[in-house]
């Protein structure tokens, strides 16, 4: 079976590296494509289509974990999402937590040895691809998952009670519990409530950590919702999941990588 591979990393001599040693290591692997930043990585894996895709986590613009995430939100079939190999600098208390994951990665500088190690778990990934997703794992998602985890963790900061927006010449205050769902909107996030919405000038990256992550969840890159006003979950006719959600017409559309979030107990 001809394998496709796609590299994204922003160091040259780091990319080539990883090509030459997988080229050796894996005779019937082709690199299709070597992508400078998470941005462009997407764009050439929805072009080209890669069996694996090495990402490195540290890119300029977009993290690996990021690119990863907008890929599984922009993939479409029938071609199955491809294996996700993380390329990191973590040092040895984070590689024995992917380890105890075994989850894929490439520690920096690539060592021979241990991207053999990888290079054979690929090929028996590949191998019971199909019986994998008859068993409804969701391989991305826990990979995101486990790596979210290993990050540092940014401060904690105090939970946000009431939102700040500006209306006019008025500043609303909008308790937290009202929210249905905040939305990334260009530089601005709209907050919408059963019978308002509100933009405010704080981008969504900033304004998650400050959310109590029981209550608001992430649902695909530019949406997140109340889950106690999220009334029930099903699929579109793509397969999509897609969310009814209470006292809103809205049907926000779940991203694979948080799919996970609603399935059956």
């Amino acid at each position: 079976m001809n394998i496709r591979a796609l590299i994204a990393e922003d160091e040259p001599i780091l990319a080539a590296t990883l090509a030459r040693l997988l080229t050796k290591l894996w005779p019937g692997l082709e690199i299709v494509a070597t992508a400078p930043n998470g941005m462009a990585a997407v764009e050439q894996a929805l072009s080209a289509r890669p069996d694996v895709l090495f990402m490195d986590i540290k890119m300029p613009g977009q993290t690996g974990i990021e690119a990863a995430e907008e890929l599984a939100e922009r993939w479409e079939g029938p071609a199955p999402f491809p294996h996700v190999v993380f390329v990191t600098a973590y040092d040895d208390y984070a590689v024995q937590a992917f380890e105890q994951a075994a989850a894929d990665y490439v520690l920096k500088p690539v060592n021979e040895t241990r991207l053999a190690r990888t290079v054979e778990r690929l090929q028996g990934l590949l191998e019971h691809r199909q019986s994998a997703e008859q068993g409804g794992s969701d391989p991305l998602a826990d990979l995101v998952g486990r790596l979210q985890a290993l990050l540092p963790a940014a401060p904690n900061p105090e939970r946000l009670s009431i939102v700040r927006a500006a209306v006019g010449n008025m500043v609303r205050m909008i308790p937290v519990t009202d929210v249905v769902f905040f939305q990334a909107a260009d530089k601005y996030v709209n907050v919408v409530t059963a019978e308002s919405e509100a933009l405010i000038r704080v981008p969504l990256k900033e304004l998650l950590p400050q959310l109590d992550p029981v209550q608001f969840r992430q649902v695909n890159r530019s949406t997140v919702v109340n889950m106690g006003c999220v009334a029930s979950a099903g699929r579109d006719t793509t397969g999509k999941v897609m969310l009814n959600l209470r006292n809103r017409s809205e049907k926000p559309r779940v991203s694979p990588v948080y799919a996970h979030l609603f399935r059956q107990m």
